[in-house]
């Protein structure tokens, strides 16, 4: 479909998917907005959107905090006076065991990977609603649909968005809105640095230009949810063993990155002092 000339708001536009998804859009002629906490990166993600799209513009800061997510929407319609495509792609990264997670830590998560979707989802709906037509992307993740080890904040996070972008679809029937959930199974992005703890998984990592080649198709195409690969056939197993035979799935996954006793037995020794789970710097 024709895009040339619309206006999308992209959050977590510094690198990996969001920087891909906002350049691909760019070159469709779109003027992109980038959201992110990197102000360096995001002057040189719009300095090359720009060359497509002169009207690009970058807004910094930090989308876990309500205010400054639907500030970012609202000067973005305000600026441009529509805003026809709404990227929800900002996440933080949380790899590591319930025992070692403090309950400042599960919220920070759940503001970011979930609580930003929701405030600028909200904030750009009526946007949406006043042009009769829109397009909000989800940027989900496959451990919402297959959880790995110590990805339980993670995943109910994106467990949350799922649920949130799902119950859409029937809102918004005969609006003109579509929405849509793209799950990202491993993608070669910075996130892998960023993770509190190694991961086991030792896999293929797809690059991040492929999803965002799955966002453009659901707009296009008004596709309702995708996993990236597609044609994986490693996340299809998991799927499959996900609903046939979840037992082996959990055995197979306990195998691959297992809870080191010693951590165990430090959380046990904090929850004798009466010292919640987490971490302080005498563990």
């Amino acid at each position: 479909m024709e895009l040339r000339g619309r206006v999308a708001l992209v959050t977590g536009a510094s690198s990996g998917i969001g920087h891909a998804t906002a350049i691909a859009l760019a070159r469709r002629g779109v003027t992109v907005v980038a959201v992110a906490r990197r102000e360096e990166r995001l002057r040189a993600l719009i300095e090359t959107c720009r060359r497509q799209a002169p009207a690009s513009e970058w807004r910094a800061g930090d989308l876990g905090q309500r205010a400054f997510a639907v500030a970012a929407v609202e000067a973005a319609i305000e600026r441009h006076g529509r805003l026809d495509i709404l990227i929800n792609n900002a996440a933080v990264p949380l790899h590591q065991s319930i025992y070692e997670t403090s309950l400042d830590e599960a919220e920070r998560t759940l503001r970011v990977n979930f609580g930003a979707c929701l405030w600028t989802t909200f904030t750009a709906l009526p946007a949406m609603l006043r042009q009769g037509e829109g397009w909000i992307v989800n940027v989900s993740s496959f451990a919402s649909k297959v959880v790995p080890p110590h990805e339980a904040v993670y995943a109910a996070s994106k467990c949350a968005m799922n649920g949130f972008t799902e119950g859409l679809w029937g809102d918004l029937e005969g609006s003109g809105v579509h929405a849509a959930l793209v799950h990202p199974g491993p993608i070669d992005t910075e996130i892998w640095s960023k993770l509190q703890r190694p991961h086991g998984y030792r896999g293929r990592r797809s690059p991040a230009g492929r999803v965002a080649d799955a966002i453009l198709d659901c707009i296009d195409r008004r596709r309702y949810e995708v996993v990236v690969p597609e044609r994986s056939l490693a996340l299809g197993a998991a799927r499959l063993l996900r609903s046939l035979a979840p037992p082996l799935l959990r055995r197979a996954l306990a195998r691959q990155e297992p809870v080191p006793a010693e951590l165990l037995e430090r959380a046990r020794r904090r929850a004798r002092e009466g010292r919640p789970l987490g971490r302080d710097a005498d563990d």
